[in-house]
């Protein structure tokens, strides 16, 4: 395929992405039924529903707007030549090809936050403001905001000048010796991720003494799941919602509790939501899924080693002959589709140990408190809880909450009676 065909695919890639997106976002809007549906009596009251309605409806229409903005910026860019015209003018600072990838993809990147800033200040300081979600002071925001540029920049740049170097290095299987990279490099956070760089962002300290600590570990003892490490999170300096993840594993595994989930839910509720993560992790589901997430990235590697080196994947963004940096934004558009379908699989394969982690938190715990408890979280955020059929499959990690109010309610009623 030359590099004019290649051309071609790539601006076509980019419009079917932007219009199957928007088009989902549409049937998705339209499932949103205008008054309060039964099934939903005892979730929302009347008002609680129309306030979500017009938080969906302000955040469809930003969306709508941003994404249609970076849709066009992109297009024109690649149509113009952008992509050459700045490639051009990195290799003219240094024929070192790592600093060449750096340089070309530190400029990209600022320029992606710069066109998106308006937008994501909008979202947090009007939308989130408006419906009373936003606990962020403009210093947090721009403290923050700094600090992830520097995080992803010096995390990011270092991983990708080894990768580069890896690709100057070994040739045709530099892949093999970056995949080992970064799954360490994979690992590792997936391990020390809770007291390496949440810390940069929020404050965590040990749950204290009483009700809470005792009845979850009273609950773990139970399940056999060894757990000494439980931290609560500032999460209300930044928002109201509520939330609760397990990090790390073996000895370095630890839970961690929002603020504003412990003062929104009662200790029963927190232990239910906290036996679902426990679930998670006794069905060795977040091994699994650090395990597919690494072949996936060797398979995107082996792919990506496939192609780099093909001059008509770098002219066809304006090159003169086969760059790194070209290479891996050309690649990057044209992997999409593929991308894509392995979301697909990944999302019904998380939305199955979904319903498993909340069987375990039924059997084990108890299914009312739990469904309780996942009322208030998706009430508090303003969840959607009639997604349309198509987008919920496309783009939902979890099952919509009235799906998962049935699967609890049978399996609780399978544990009463076994009892």
């Amino acid at each position: 395929m030359n590099s004019e065909m290649i051309f071609i695919v790539i601006v076509v890639f980019l419009c079917l992405d932007f219009l199957l997106e928007r088009g989902l976002e549409w049937l998705n809007m339209r499932a949103m039924a205008p008054v309060l549906p039964e099934k939903l009596r005892g979730i929302y009251d009347e008002k609680e529903y129309e306030r979500f309605q017009r938080y969906k409806r302000e955040n469809n229409r930003l969306d709508l707007f941003s994404s249609s903005f970076s849709f066009a910026v992109m297009l024109i860019f690649l149509c113009l030549g952008g992509f050459g015209w700045y490639n051009a003018w990195v290799v003219a600072q240094t024929g070192n090809t790592i600093l060449q990838t750096l340089i070309f993809m530190l400029g990209l990147s600022l320029a992606s936050g710069i066109l998106s800033l308006p937008f994501d200040w909008y979202a947090t300081f009007h939308i989130e403001e408006k419906y009373g979600f936003n606990k962020t002071t403009v210093k947090t925001y721009w403290l923050d905001m700094l600090k992830s540029m520097l995080i992803s920049g010096l995390i990011g740049g270092a991983l990708l000048a080894v990768v580069v170097w890896f690709y100057k290095w070994a040739g045709t299987y530099f892949w093999v010796y970056a995949w080992g990279i970064i799954t360490l490099f994979t690992v590792f956070m997936s391990m020390f991720y809770s007291q390496l760089i949440v810390p940069l962002f929020n404050k965590q300290v040990p749950l204290e003494e009483g009700i809470l600590r005792d009845k979850i570990q009273e609950f773990a003892t139970k399940a056999g799941f060894k757990l000494d490490n439980i931290y609560v999170i500032d999460g209300s300096r930044r928002s109201t919602k509520a939330n609760a993840y397990f990090t790390g594993f073996g000895p370095r595994k630890r839970v961690v509790l929002y603020d504003t989930l412990i003062q929104e839910l009662t200790v029963e509720e927190i232990v239910a939501v906290l036996a679902h993560e426990i679930g998670h992790y006794q069905k060795k589901h977040t091994l699994q899924f650090l395990l597919a997430s690494v072949i996936q990235t060797g398979i995107l590697l082996w792919l990506f080693a496939m192609f780099v080196n093909q001059p008509a994947l770098s002219e066809a963004l304006g090159g003169d002959k086969a760059y790194f940096q070209l290479g891996l934004i050309a690649f990057a558009i044209l992997y999409s589709p593929v991308s894509m379908v392995l979301g697909l699989f990944m999302n019904m394969w998380s939305r199955h140990n979904e319903y498993e982690a909340d069987a375990f938190a039924a059997r084990n715990h108890n299914g009312d408190h739990l469904i309780s408890g996942l009322k208030k979280i998706s009430v508090k955020a303003l969840s959607n809880l009639t997604p349309h059929p198509l987008y919920e499959w496309v783009y939902y990690s979890h099952p919509s909450l009235l799906k998962r109010i049935r699967h609890i309610a049978r399996n609780d009623l399978k544990s009463h009676k076994k009892k």
